[in-house]
């Protein structure tokens, strides 16, 4: 496993690299498939001490990300809280989807051709858009985007449904459900 630690407002020394990887290794016991992980520490400057050290933990199994972010006052507490929720997540990974994968022994799908020949636009970006990200985006039900969406953390997602063979938007509403976008191509 590749582990990249990085530090905002905080040195980073081969201590600490050394202790985070100790705490990360344990992770490959429960999901062997992990590639990678990222760890983010930064130093923040609250009134809340409680809060100093945060730490953002990303695991990439095999397309798979598992995050992870938690403060505290002490740092090696705020990798340990970090990596502990990494390793239950990935548990719950492994439960619902990495062995029932396993059992039915799925191929792997490939992206539909109409989503591979989309038209990409060589415009320059607004001057209002901050910053631009690119990543693969996996073929999967509604069902696997929701779990891979609540993995992560984030409030939306971006996948291509295995039912229809077009990129729908996955999002959590403010009522607690979640809803789906899928576009018209016109």
């Amino acid at each position: 496993m590749n582990i990249v630690v990085r530090g905002k407002k905080i040195h980073v020394g081969t201590d600490l690299e050394a202790y985070i990887a100790e705490k990360l290794g344990r992770i490959d016991h429960v999901l062997p498939s992990v590639i990678e992980a990222k760890v983010e520490i930064s130093r923040e400057t609250a009134k809340d001490p409680s809060n100093r050290y945060v730490v953002q933990v990303t695991v990439n199994s095999n397309g798979t990300l598992i995050r992870a972010e938690e403060g505290d006052a002490d740092l090696n507490a705020a990798i340990d809280a970090a990596v502990d929720v990494i390793r239950r997540q990935a548990r719950r990974y492994k439960e619902r989807f990495y062995l029932k994968h396993k059992r039915s022994d799925r191929h792997k799908r490939e992206l539909p051709p109409s989503v591979e020949s989309l038209p990409v636009a060589e415009d320059r970006l607004p001057d209002n858009v901050v910053r631009s990200k690119s990543f693969s985006v996996k073929m999967m039900t509604p069902s696997e985007a929701t779990e891979q969406m609540e993995l992560l953390g984030h409030d939306f997602f971006i996948f291509v449904n295995a039912r229809s063979n077009q990129v729908n938007v996955l999002y959590r509403r403010k009522d607690g459900y979640y809803g789906l976008i899928e576009p018209d191509i016109a």
